[in-house]
């Protein structure tokens, strides 16, 4: 025997390596089908943050839930979702994307269908939690997937239509749930997601063919590693959420939950550094532009959530307007996103992407400036040009920012640095949103007390009208002390609402000075070359 033969002999009896998956040498209709599922799963879980939010009312009273209680229907889903989304690129790898993506959608749908069948308040929390941890998983997923699998001209749409889905599911939540209650019940705002949920699980486990699972993974996960992010980022939205109800640090639960979250992110970055299997690989952010491109998407989370978040608010307790109102004027801004998203995705192909987002945070910024010029009677026709102008900017920040963000990564890397990036915006939307609701009660209180010592004042007229209407509403059969009192009631309605409406605009003011101040930021990025090859796929 040659000593070629015997050489030869253990190679041939090892078995041959799995050969690694292409996804880029799929065939196009293939790629594109797989994507449309995948971002139909990313809109089921999107939407469903703010489907309940028109709807909480009847929740609460189906239920016989309490005030203070209702409110964990959407903090419960949003802290769950929040430790799965960057907790998704492990497990992507581990199950692959086909299995994670069709276990997440079944998940999500069995989850959805056990909320609809919610007998109290108790349940129904636990649901919505168990709901936004497994449905967390396929919003970074199909970005990290888009990008693998397209290059060139077609992967300039991805973060375009990416785009417009993050942000028109939570436009499109109030006004589809509150349709939904008004027409068959509450329950049927979660029984919605059974048959599309089905069909996307099913979709899945027949189409993505993406990578390929390694087992071994979930030999070596670090349960420290996982633990600390859940009880970080699951603290901190505890904290953004509940902080503007409960005085902030003034309430012993809210400093608790503070202190745990410090904690956590102490230990979350050590065993980031240091654990031999970490949940979470932080090494993205040692590209500058990446980390730039996640301070951007924190400010557009801030400003989506919050602008989506206040005007139905207002509309609500300044306007008087009902679910279906509401809805109805929200919408204008879905339709500006919808018809700037090729225009976004064009743009980003060939002009330099950090022109593309100066103008698109100018514009948002322009936008909001615009609203905070609210009065008590602004309704659908005011609102229309705002709205209008911010969902054409909406799309302007987010499509370069993500190609920043994502585009110069490949394989497992990519699929982290898309957990951290998509993270970023949902924090910066449960940061905007607890800020603006402090900012709006300080603001409120601030101005009505200022208003009230201005109509105390010697000279004010208020004495005058409050005179006159109480004279009216004598003539009209009540007795002088009865009609008294009910004029002082309608003049301090009048103030209210006038201080509210004032506090609005200060908030819009605010939010705007922030988006033009984050474009210190954009000389700063160095984006991939326009059209440029990908790099090397490492699989």
């Amino acid at each position: 025997m040659t000593a070629a033969t015997i050489s030869a002999g253990p190679t041939a009896e090892a078995p041959a390596p799995t050969p690694a998956i292409d996804p880029g040498a799929l065939p196009t209709a293939r790629k594109f089908l797989i994507f449309g599922v995948m971002a139909f799963g990313q809109f089921m879980a999107l939407i469903d943050i703010q489907i309940v939010a028109a709807s909480l009312n009847d929740v609460q009273a189906g239920l016989s839930a309490g005030p203070d209680e209702i409110s964990w229907v959407q903090t419960g889903y949003l802290m769950a979702e929040l430790v799965m989304i960057p907790f998704s690129a492990f497990l992507a790898q581990a199950l692959s994307t086909r299995w994670l993506f069709a276990l997440s959608a079944g998940l999500f749908t069995i989850c959805s269908a056990l909320c609809g069948l919610a007998w109290d308040i108790q349940s129904m929390i636990l649901f919505r939690v168990l709901q936004g941890f497994v449905g967390g998983a396929m919003v970074p997923t199909v970005f990290a997937t888009g990008f693998s699998m397209f290059s060139g001209a077609q992967r300039a749409m991805i973060p375009a239509i990416l785009g417009m889905v993050s942000v028109l599911a939570p436009t499109l939540g109030p006004t589809v749930g509150g349709w939904l209650t008004s027409a068959a019940g509450w329950r049927w705002i979660f029984y919605i997601n059974i048959v599309p949920g089905i069909a996307v699980t099913l979709a899945s486990l027949a189409l993505i063919r993406v990578d390929r699972p390694n087992l071994a993974m979930l030999r070596k996960i670090d349960y420290a590693h996982l633990a600390a992010m859940a009880v970080f980022l699951g603290g901190l939205e505890y904290v953004l959420e509940e902080g503007p109800r409960h005085d902030w640090f003034g309430d012993p639960g809210i400093c608790v939950g503070a202190w745990l979250s410090a904690v956590a992110f102490v230990l979350f970055l050590e065993r980031s550094f240091r654990s031999g299997g970490p949940i979470v690989r932080l090494s993205p952010f040692r590209k500058p532009t990446f980390a730039f491109a996640c301070v951007f998407n924190l400010v557009i989370g801030f400003g989506l959530y919050s602008a989506t978040y206040l005007i139905p608010v207002f509309l609500g307790r300044v306007r008087g307007y009902d679910s279906l109102q509401i809805g109805t004027t929200v919408f204008v801004t879905g339709l500006a996103q919808i018809a700037s998203t090729v225009i976004a995705a064009r743009a980003s192909q060939r002009v330099d992407q950090r022109i593309v987002i100066t103008i698109g945070l100018t514009l948002f910024a322009a936008s909001l400036w615009w609203t905070s010029h609210l009065t008590p009677e602004w309704g659908f026709a005011a609102f229309l040009g705002p709205q209008l102008l911010r969902g054409f900017a909406i799309m302007l920040c987010i499509v370069p920012s993500v190609s920043m963000a994502l585009g110069g990564f490949e394989a497992a890397e990519l699929r982290y640095a898309s957990g951290l990036f998509n993270l970023m915006r949902n924090l910066g939307g449960a940061v905007g949103i607890a800020v603006v609701n402090t900012w709006l009660q300080d603001n409120a209180r601030i101005i009505a007390a200022r208003l009230g010592e201005g109509l105390g004042q010697a000279g004010s007229r208020a004495p005058d009208f409050v005179a006159g209407l109480a004279h009216g509403i004598a003539q009209q059969g009540g007795d002088g002390a009865q009609a008294l009192r009910l004029a002082e009631g309608e003049l301090a309605r009048l103030v209210g609402r006038l201080a509210l409406t004032q506090a609005f605009n200060d908030t819009f003011r605010v939010m705007s000075w922030m988006f033009l101040a984050a474009l210190i930021m954009a000389p700063f990025c160095r984006p991939p070359p326009l059209n440029a090859a990908p790099p090397p796929d490492a699989h």
